[in-house]
């Protein structure tokens, strides 16, 4: 198990849109939420973008509570319990991700390695260290200022 300093904190839902919206997923399209937590991205991502959503999440707890509401919400998505760091991406199309400084600079180099050209990364609040996003968006929530970042696999 690798130890990774993220605490869990929901992402405000209109970010959630707004992260979807920056990364321009597609009907169709594969969306990893790397540590899924309640599971409001990949529901957002299969009910207002069309797309196939997987949910990464360690946590047993939060597992159930993301099946808990993806029952509720009548939305189809994959779930995975695993540590992030096993399972293959190599499918995705968009990647979202708000982890912590330390947590993306491990997993920056798997990005790298298996994510196919194209595909998408976009991250709050967090950057991916040695990478050059392609687009900065800053978002107001709540009368807070916070962060996207776009980065395009090339």
């Amino acid at each position: 198990m690798t130890d990774l300093d993220v605490a869990y904190v929901p992402t405000p839902k209109d970010i959630v849109r707004r992260m979807l919206q920056l990364a321009s997923l597609r009907r169709g399209e594969t969306l990893f939420d790397l540590g899924a937590g309640d599971g409001r991205i990949i529901i957002e991502g299969v009910r207002r973008f069309g797309a196939r959503a997987v949910g990464v999440e360690i946590d047993p707890e939060r597992i159930i509570r993301i099946r808990e509401r993806l029952n509720a919400t009548k939305t189809q998505a994959e779930l995975i319990e695993a540590n992030l760091f096993s399972v293959d991406l190599s499918s995705a199309d968009v990647i979202a991700i708000y982890l912590s400084d330390s947590a993306n600079a491990k997993l920056a180099p798997k990005l790298k390695a298996e994510l196919k050209v194209g595909a998408r990364v976009v991250s709050l609040d967090y950057m991916l260290p040695g990478w050059v996003p392609e687009r900065e968006v800053e978002v107001n929530t709540s009368g807070i200022t916070r962060k996207l970042y776009l980065y395009r696999i090339k």
